[in-house]
């Protein structure tokens, strides 16, 4: 079957397939390395003698994170205190229940947005660019699901980098003018929308 369309089409059998040439290659690289790094490392091996309940059980963060792109990366459970829904709520009630959950669940969340974007990095290291400079990626198993969590991490750093909060916004970018220093952030934004969209339908 031809992929010279640039977006996911079905596997027979499963999973996903789609053909990048070496430019795409080394903007998904690039950027899924980047994610990685605003992630930050994950925790250190334990030693041998290191008690597995205290790791399963270990705390994570209580207040959301500064960096915007972090904060919409792991945003609060329970919406910001006097949020749309929030009438008869008291604010400090909602910040409380915001905190206990990111307490119990940023670590794992971290942990597997950490694993996504390796997964990205892993299967583009893996590809072979033929003579025309195209390789042709397939994914398959729980790569697709890998790799549909890391799109949309992706698309969500850049969203906050450009301050996008809602769909019809990302249309006005896309009528930046050329010499826009964000056009180039914009036209990757768009970009990774239809990977994401195009890799859904396949699956």
């Amino acid at each position: 079957m031809g992929r010279s369309t640039g977006m996911f089409e079905s596997l027979k059998g499963g999973g996903a397939a789609i053909a990048l040439d070496e430019i795409e290659i080394s903007i998904l690289r690039s950027l899924a390395v980047q994610m990685l790094e605003l992630i930050g490392p994950g925790d250190p091996e334990p030693a041998e003698d290191a008690d597995p309940l205290a790791a399963l059980f270990a705390e994570g963060p209580t207040e959301p994170p500064s960096d915007p792109a972090l904060a919409r990366l792991f945003p609060d459970a329970y919406g910001s205190p006097g949020g749309t829904g929030d009438e008869g709520v008291d604010p400090a009630e909602t910040k409380a229940r915001s905190a206990e959950f990111r307490r119990f669940t940023e670590n794992d969340l971290r942990a597997r947005k950490r694993e996504d974007a390796l997964a990205l990095v892993r299967s583009l290291d893996a590809l072979t660019p033929a003579g025309d400079g195209a390789a042709v990626l397939e994914l398959t198993d729980e790569l697709p699901l890998r790799w549909l969590g890391g799109l949309n991490d992706l698309r969500l750093t850049l969203a906050a980098r450009l301050d996008i909060t809602e769909d019809d916004e990302s249309a006005a970018l896309f009528r930046l003018p050329d010499d826009d220093p964000r056009k180039p952030m914009v036209m990757a934004y768009l970009w990774l929308g239809g990977l994401q969209e195009s890799l859904i339908e396949t699956l």
